[in-house]
């Protein structure tokens, strides 16, 4: 199996309003986000790639336009966790590029959350 892996960043602020009135996250506050996009395959293409990571701009792209210097509240229509937020990045690179295997994404430097489906074992 083949694996690459591409690192993009973002700056967003979020509050977790679920959160108890008094949780250091409830409130308003912001991160420094790195996102980690992970492609794997068993093949690789005419040009010994898995995907150009040229390609992978779009994603770049999506994150500064949508994402980046934003309130992740008023982006999203779930509670902007990391994990949802690893979920929705998912998502949306796997509708474009199937090799898609998993995405992570990190608030800090010691906390990350991932989404990576099952394998169809």
């Amino acid at each position: 199996m083949f694996r690459i892996c591409k690192e993009f960043h973002f700056c967003a602020s979020h509050s977790l309003e679920t959160l108890p009135l008094g949780h250091k996250c409830a409130g308003l506050h912001g991160h420094n986000y790195i996102v980690y996009l992970e492609l794997e395959s068993e093949t690789l293409d005419e040009t010994g790639f898995i995907i150009d990571f040229h390609e992978l701009s779009a994603f770049k792209d999506y994150i500064d336009d949508a994402f980046d210097h934003r309130h992740l509240n008023d982006v999203m229509d779930i509670p902007p966790t990391t994990e949802n937020v690893a979920f929705h990045f998912y998502t949306w690179c796997k509708a474009r590029w199937p090799q898609t295997s998993a995405v992570r994404v990190s608030e800090t430097p010691k906390t990350w959350a991932e989404y990576r489906p099952k394998s169809a074992a």
